[in-house]
């Protein structure tokens, strides 16, 4: 067998000594990128259960004030968005699911 020129030696190692960084780098870039998808997700259902909870609120305080009961609507617009927050959210781990397959 020939051997190869020192030149040519030289190109090979530092051909693989890169290869073998980009992969590290890929697999760093990997790791990142769930880290971001996952914090998406946890922003999303936060979100959408701190919005149905905000807006069930909003709109039992204005009825409470424009029907004068008191506390009344408010309580139930309170518990009628916390049920819209949590099936908001259980629609949308539905999706991620299907998403998944």
């Amino acid at each position: 067998m020939q051997k190869l020129p020192e030149d040519l030696q030289k190109i090979d190692e530092r051909i693989k000594k890169l290869n073998a960084q980009r992969l590290k780098n890929m697999e760093k870039k990997v790791s990142d990128n769930a880290f971001v998808r996952f914090s998406q997700v946890g922003l999303r259902v936060g979100v959408e259960l701190v919005s149905g909870v905000l807006v069930g609120a909003g709109l039992g305080y204005a009825l409470d004030s424009w029907l004068s009961t008191t506390p009344l609507m408010l309580i139930v617009f309170l518990l009628l968005g916390g049920a819209a927050g949590v099936l908001n959210v259980y629609k949308f781990a539905k999706a991620q699911e299907k998403e998944g397959e």
